[in-house]
C-alpha cells in the first residue's frame, strides 16, 4: 500500500484533485470515500464526475443510495453510492453493483467497513476537516481539508497517480 496526503484549501481545488486522479482510473475501478458530515466527499466526486466526463449533475445520492451517471461521449459511467444508511455487507450487496462495477467507476461514500468487499484493488480517499473543524452551516464548503490517498491491491501496483500537490 502506498499513498499520499495532500492540503486542500477549497472545494475548487477539492474538484481539481479528484479531475486530476480521475485521468488514472479506467472501467471497474473502485474509490471509497471516507469522511465526516461535510467534509468534502460529494464535492470530490463532483470533480471526479466532470473529469470521467458524465453527464448531468453529480449530486449526492443521500437519500436514494445509489445514482448511476451515465457516460458523455468518450467518457467512463460513475456509479456514487452513499454506503451512511447501511448496516452490513448484505445491504451493500442487495444494491447489485456487481452489474455495472466493471463497466464504469464506482465512487462509496462512507464505505470504509463494507465496501472493501467490492474489489480486491481499490482506492482509499480520507478526508478530514484540519484541526476539528466543525461545519460552517453558512459556508459548509470553507475550511482546511487533510486528503490521503492510499492505493490498495494488485491494480495500483506501480501505477503513478500523477497528482501535482504538495503535502
Amino acid at each position: 500500500m502506498t499513498g499520499a496526503r495532500l492540503r486542500i484549501e477549497t472545494a475548487e481545488q477539492m474538484r481539481s484533485l479528484a479531475g486530476e486522479l480521475a485521468s488514472s482510473l479506467t472501467a471497474g475501478d473502485l474509490v471509497i470515500l471516507d469522511g465526516g458530515l461535510g467534509a468534502g466527499k460529494t464535492t470530490f466526486t463532483q470533480g471526479l464526475g466532470e473529469a470521467l466526463g458524465v453527464s448531468g449533475q453529480v449530486a449526492s445520492p443521500t437519500f436514494i443510495i445509489a445514482r448511476t451517471h451515465k457516460a458523455a461521449e468518450g467518457g467512463l459511467p460513475l456509479v456514487h453510492v452513499d454506503a451512511y444508511r447501511l448496516n452490513s455487507l448484505e445491504e451493500l450487496d442487495d444494491l447489485d453493483l456487481d452489474a455495472s462495477v466493471d463497466e464504469a467507476v464506482t465512487v462509496v461514500e462512507w464505505g470504509s467497513g463494507t465496501a472493501e468487499q467490492l474489489a480486491e484493488s481499490y482506492l482509499k480517499v480520507s478526508i478530514d476537516r484540519e484541526r476539528g473543524g466543525e461545519v460552517d452551516l453558512e459556508q459548509p464548503d470553507a475550511g482546511t481539508r487533510i486528503v490521503t490517498i492510499e492505493e490498495v491491491g494488485p491494480r495500483w501496483l506501480g501505477v503513478e497517480l500523477g497528482l501535482g500537490w504538495d503535502a
